[in-house]
């Protein structure tokens, strides 16, 4: 399961990371309880049809080390909100769940684009920017659980103003929500360059989506090309200053933003050549796109639901393997000697 601000993806994953069934239904809004039913309804629909053993969720959010409890979303109105016990109660089933990025990073690790790397960065974009950073096939979390929200990196202190509180956030110039903020602005105020944009959506820049920049800077418009462009720059002045605290062997591009391919991603590794530390004196990592699309945040969290139920059933062996031995040293009543 895969919760972003606006959809739901699921997949009923086999252990080789072989999508045998999907489904997708939007968000329903912020509502808590209502994002919880959606999530139980379609583990329902798949158990119909498929032997479920364990439930992996990957969250748009900080949740906490021991992968129970979303501390805080920007964009869900998670707030502390024990998910895992609330999901395993209902579906009776092991339930894991984890940052959004984390498990689209372990997915392209174990079955993507960083196949046969240690040490990968993995950053998804979407309505805001998630991260990860997965070392020897391990996500690492820090202490509290919640390593790789780099999206809230403060960039501009006083720039825009982001949904986690503060200005400035990385997110609010290299994200979807980013271009589209700045496609909508030069429709809304006028600008010839955005004549194109403008014809796309009559004159109402409400209308206007971040596909739909994509799909015309794909058909040449300049205007188009610029955004992402402008996107791409500050999504590599930001991946450098990222190489130079962790030095990974590759960077994996992932989520709904990364579809723009070469048009994001080439003035993203010329920004990133610029910047990076050491350059000429170090190996570049490579700043690949991921392989997975859209389908490798279900597919971590199922690796890690795997994890999980396998862990459960040596728990329950050795459980069992206790209470006979415990069992097994207990003499029967009539052998005890009666102590006077």
């Amino acid at each position: 399961m895969d919760i972003g601000g606006t959809k739901i993806l699921a997949g009923v994953v086999d252990p080789y990371g072989k999508v045998l069934a999907r489904r997708q239904v939007p968000t329903p809004g912020h509502d808590v309880q209502l994002v919880e039913d959606s999530v139980v309804s379609i583990v329902q629909d798949l158990r119909q049809s498929h032997e479920i053993a364990a439930v992996g969720i990957g969250a748009a959010g900080f949740v906490d080390a021991a992968r129970r409890v979303v501390m805080f979303s920007p964009h869900l109105n998670w707030r502390r909100e024990p998910l895992q016990s609330a999901i395993a109660k209902r579906v009776r089933l092991p339930v894991v769940v984890d940052n959004d990025a984390n498990v689209a990073g372990l997915a392209e690790c174990l079955y993507g684009a960083a196949r046969g790397h240690r040490f990968v960065l993995c950053i998804t974009l979407g309505t805001g920017i998630g991260g990860a950073l997965i070392i020897d096939r391990k996500v690492f979390r820090g202490n509290n659980g919640m390593a790789g929200e780099f999206g809230h990196m403060q960039m501009v202190p006083t720039g825009h103003r982001c949904e986690c509180g503060n200005r400035g956030c990385w997110e609010q110039y290299a994200s979807g929500t980013a271009l589209l903020r700045d496609a909508r602005e030069l429709i809304a105020n006028g600008s010839p360059l955005a004549h194109r944009l403008r014809e796309l959506v009559d004159g109402d820049p409400a209308r206007l989506t971040g596909p739909q920049v994509t799909q015309e800077a794909r058909n040449g418009d300049p205007m188009s090309l610029e955004l992402l462009s402008d996107i791409g720059e500050w999504l590599g002045v930001g991946l450098a200053g990222l190489a130079a605290a962790f030095d990974p062997s590759c960077i994996v591009i992932g989520g709904g933003l990364s579809d723009a391919g070469d048009l994001l991603l080439s003035p993203t590794r010329s920004a990133f050549s610029k910047a990076l530390t050491g350059r000429g004196y170090r190996s570049e990592p490579e700043i690949l796109a991921a392989a997975l699309g859209p389908e490798a945040g279900f597919i971590g969290a199922a690796d890690m639901a795997r994890s999980a139920a396998r862990k459960a059933r040596r728990r329950t062996r050795r459980a069992d393997r206790r209470r006979a031995r415990v069992r097994g040293s207990v003499a029967p009543l009539g052998s005890r000697r009666r102590v006077m």
